[in-house]
C-alpha cells in the first residue's frame, strides 16, 4: 500500500529545492516531466521551478509531447548557432533568472530554507556548477578566517546549498566565478559546453566535494559524460548513484521512482534535513 497521503500538503514552510530544467525546454515542462517524483517529494519539500534566461529552439526529444509549451529556454550555449555572449554577461543572466524565481516564491509565501538543487541534463550541469562555485568561495573564506565570501552568481546572501540531485548531469562543469575558480577543467560560460577538450587530469579546484545524488539512465547516449562527472568531478565518497534502464528522460515507473526518492530522502537526512518518507 502506498504511503503517499491523499491530500497535498501546504508546502510554504517546507525546506525548498530549486529545480533547473534542461536545455530546449522550460520550467513548466520540467515540472510536468517530474510528476511522479513530485507526488512523493511534495510531502517533504517545496519545489521551486526556475526558467532559464535564454530562448532557443525546442529540444528534439520533447516536440511530440510538449511542442505547444513555448517559449523554450536554455541556461548555457551548447550549439554553435546559439548567439555568442561573454562569460560575465552569461553568469549575470543565469544569476538573475534564478534570483527572480526565488524571490517570486518568497512572494508566494515560501518561507523554508533553500537546501538543495535539482537539475536535469543541462540543469544538472548547472546545479553541480553552482555547488562547486559555493564550495570555492567557502574554501577561500576559510583561508581568510571568514564564514563565506560574497554571494556568488545568484546574489543572495546566506545561501547554503546542502546537496544536489543531478538527473542525467554531464561533465564538464561550468565556471560561474572566474575570479575565484581558475581550473582549466571547467568550461567558460562564454563557450559552448559540448565538445569540451578535457584536460588529462581534473585538478583539485574542479572536484566537487558537496553531497550529490546522480541518476543515470543506462540507455542514455550521454551516459559516458554522466559517468565522467560522477567519477572524475566528484570526490569519492561524496556522491551516490542510482542507475535505471532508461534513456535521456526522467523516471516515471514506480520501481524507478521509489529508488530515486529513497535516495533523495537519504541525502537530505544525511545533510540535516528532516523528511517525511513516502516509500
Amino acid at each position: 500500500m502506498s504511503k503517499i497521503p491523499s491530500t497535498p500538503p501546504d508546502t510554504k514552510p517546507f525546506p525548498r529545492l530549486l529545480c533547473l530544467h534542461g536545455g530546449g525546454v522550460n520550467a513548466a515542462i520540467f515540472e510536468a516531466q517530474s510528476r511522479s517524483l513530485i507526488k512523493h517529494l511534495q510531502h517533504s519539500f517545496r519545489l521551486v521551478w526556475a526558467d532559464g534566461p535564454f530562448f532557443c529552439d525546442p529540444h528534439s526529444d520533447i516536440i511530440s509531447v510538449y511542442g505547444s509549451y513555448a517559449p523554450f529556454r536554455r541556461w548555457l550555449r551548447w550549439l554553435k548557432t546559439h548567439p555568442e555572449i561573454d562569460s560575465e554577461s552569461c553568469i549575470e543572466e543565469i544569476g538573475y533568472a534564478i534570483r527572480m524565481a526565488m524571490e517570486e516564491d518568497n512572494r508566494e509565501g515560501g518561507t523554508g530554507e533553500w537546501v538543495g538543487l535539482v537539475g536535469f541534463s543541462q540543469g544538472a550541469k548547472l546545479s553541480a556548477s553552482l555547488l562547486l562555485e559555493q564550495q570555492a568561495r567557502e574554501g577561500l573564506a576559510k583561508k581568510e578566517g571568514k564564514k563565506v565570501i560574497g554571494t556568488g552568481p545568484i546574489g543572495v546572501s546566506g545561501l547554503n546549498w546542502r546537496f544536489g540531485i543531478l538527473l542525467a548531469g554531464r561533465a564538464p562543469l561550468s565556471n560561474l566565478n572566474p575570479e575565484v575558480q581558475k581550473s582549466q577543467a571547467l568550461v567558460s560560460c562564454a563557450n559552448i559546453s559540448e565538445g569540451f577538450q578535457f584536460v588529462k587530469e581534473v585538478d583539485e579546484q574542479a572536484i566537487l566535494k558537496k553531497p550529490t545524488l546522480h541518476v543515470h539512465g543506462m540507455a542514455d547516449p550521454g551516459l559516458h559524460l554522466h559517468q565522467k562527472l560522477l567519477d572524475e568531478y566528484c570526490e569519492e565518497g561524496s556522491a551516490k548513484v542510482v542507475e535505471w534502464e532508461g534513456a535521456h528522460r526522467i523516471v516515471l515507473k514506480k520501481n524507478d521512482v521509489d529508488r530515486v526518492v529513497e535516495a533523495i530522502y537519504d541525502i537530505a537526512e544525511e545533510t540535516g534535513v528532516k523528511v517525511t518518507r513516502t516509500v
